[in-house]
């Protein structure tokens, strides 16, 4: 009957003088895995315009349909993403939008701070995603 309240006091006497490991999170940030996927961004050419160019291909084979993608066309052809749509409520992270874009547009960061207090706040658009991508340097 004292043997285990010893071994208790003694495991709590030992781990009293260790260092702590306890992280500050606000204050001191954890670093996440080299292959962590985290945040959406999308990327800009040198010239400052979209990298992507609407092919549709992330929107065809997201398996949780959390893309949607209205086409426009310029008047020398080329395309562009009128509305991209990202819903980061139904996203699953499993980055197979970023695998399969053939100009790598859209790419998921190593960031994991997504928090949000309304469901609306994680319905991403265009915009929002090329500001991400401005502000994260991978």
């Amino acid at each position: 009957m004292i043997k285990p309240l010893v071994k208790g006091l003694w495991i709590t006497l030992k781990y009293f003088f260790s260092k702590p490991i306890t992280v500050h999170y606000p204050e001191e940030k954890v670093g996440s895995f080299p292959r962590y996927r985290g945040l959406h961004i999308i990327g800009r050419k040198p010239d400052g315009s979209i990298k992507c160019v609407a092919c549709g291909l992330c929107e065809a084979i997201c398996p949780a349909k959390a893309i949607k993608i209205e086409i426009g066309e310029l008047e020398d052809g080329m395309r562009y993403p009128k509305t991209y749509i990202l819903d980061g409520w139904r996203c699953i992270f499993c980055g197979l939008c970023q695998e399969v874009c053939p100009v790598n547009a859209i790419v998921l960061t190593p960031q994991y701070e997504n928090a949000a207090y309304k469901k609306e706040e994680l319905i991403l658009d265009r915009d929002t995603l090329l500001k991400r991508g401005d502000e994260v340097k991978i």
